[in-house]
């Protein structure tokens, strides 16, 4: 089986591409990344819906699935939390958050709401979950149609599975396997001081192999950076070292549709976030200019999103730029499977289509009555 290879991307209005379009072995350097060249991207579109739902309730939980696909949560009226006479209340959009539809709540067919309750929502892609602490967990593969019942506080196995293959075990901290029934610790560990995050990828080092690397990563108590590849689905590991001179308080393995980067957040949560991206070797990605606090994204071929003091930038080339993005500092932004950005902001959520930094934003508003 050969190397997995990236479609060519065409020229782009905000960016130029210098390099050649392929990435081939995760062994070979990785191409030079596009330049950035300021053009305007405001709201394309603004998707206002006033649906049924009494004002005094707060306003929803809203998640997405792709650019399609969400779900939103009402679950507290008045700063207080669910209650007989403030039901959760759930609703489904299908086309982008141009209308939506009411669902029904599944906890009403079982347990009855009480006061106290905590609602949260879930989305994976082919799955809606949803937790009322302290009665269990409904989960529905069918977009909110039918639900299953779990009691308890341990996620639905159904979840689980949409984690992926291996993940980290919160409980240990240790390298798991879902089996389909439990997730079972690897017989052989990363020999890391801690693990922090792991991430099967698609990428092969080389034709034998009949999977992609499993990557684990952690920081130690002195913030020193340390990363663990399988190539043998976690059978065996070798270290692969990270050049850093200053320290990280978490160091998170991120997978896009093109490489693969490290995000390693300060031990004090608030500076600016290191960054290292996968060519033949981790390598140092160039922030010169960067604002002091910032959320990084990285959206693949060679381009990571800032989010910021200063609105929304990006990683690119030499350093730091600023993008005429509709984003600020009270974003949260983060990537959907199908590559559509997704900020969830104060006011509404934010949804970005098109190839790394090139996005048509379209804002989408819930309202009350």
């Amino acid at each position: 089986m050969t190397a997995r290879r990236t479609r060519c991307l065409a020229v782009l209005p905000l960016f130029t591409l210098l390099a050649g379009c392929s990435i081939g072995d995760i062994r070979r350097s990785a191409p030079e990344p596009p330049q950035v060249t300021a053009t305007p991207a405001p709201v394309a579109e603004t998707r206002t819906t006033r649906l049924a739902v009494p004002q005094r309730y707060a306003p929803p939980q809203i998640e997405f699935v792709d650019a399609e696909n969400g779900y939103a949560l009402f679950a507290s009226c008045d700063d207080q939390t669910t209650a007989p006479d403030c039901p959760a209340l759930l609703w489904s959009t299908r086309d982008g958050g141009r209308s939506w539809q009411q669902l029904r709540h599944p906890q009403t067919d079982t347990t009855p709401q009480r006061d106290g309750d905590v609602q949260q929502l879930y989305t994976a892609e082919g799955i809606l979950v949803l937790h009322a602490s302290p009665h269990g967990w409904w989960t529905s593969t069918d977009r909110g149609d039918t639900f299953r019942h779990t009691p308890g506080e341990a996620p639905p196995p159904e979840w689980q599975a949409a984690q992926g293959r291996f993940q980290l075990i919160e409980s240990s901290g240790k390298v798991g396997r879902w089996t389909g029934r439990t997730l079972r610790p690897l017989p052989v560990q990363p020999k890391l001081p801690v693990v922090q995050s792991v991430v099967e990828t698609d990428w092969q080092f080389n034709s034998k192999e009949s999977s992609g690397p499993l990557v684990a990563a952690g920081a130690d108590d002195d913030g020193r950076p340390y990363v663990a590849i399988s190539v043998d689905e976690g059978r065996s590991w070798r270290p692969t070292p990270v050049e850093f001179d200053g320290a990280v308080g978490v160091l998170r393995v991120v997978r896009t549709q093109s490489d693969l980067w490290l995000v390693g957040e300060r031990p004090d949560r608030t500076g600016f976030p290191a960054v290292w991206r996968h060519g033949p070797a981790w390598e140092r990605v160039p922030a010169e200019g960067h604002p002091e606090t910032g959320q990084v994204v990285p959206l693949g071929f060679g381009v990571a999103a800032v989010v910021g003091p200063r609105g929304a930038g990006a990683l690119v080339g030499s350093g730091y730029v600023d993008l005429p993005w509709p984003l600020t500092d009270e974003h949260h932004l983060r990537m959907l499977p199908d590559n559509t950005l997704v900020a969830t902001g104060p006011q509404s959520v934010l949804l970005g289509t098109g190839h790394a930094g090139d996005r048509t934003w379209t804002a989408v508003i819930i309202e009350t009555e």
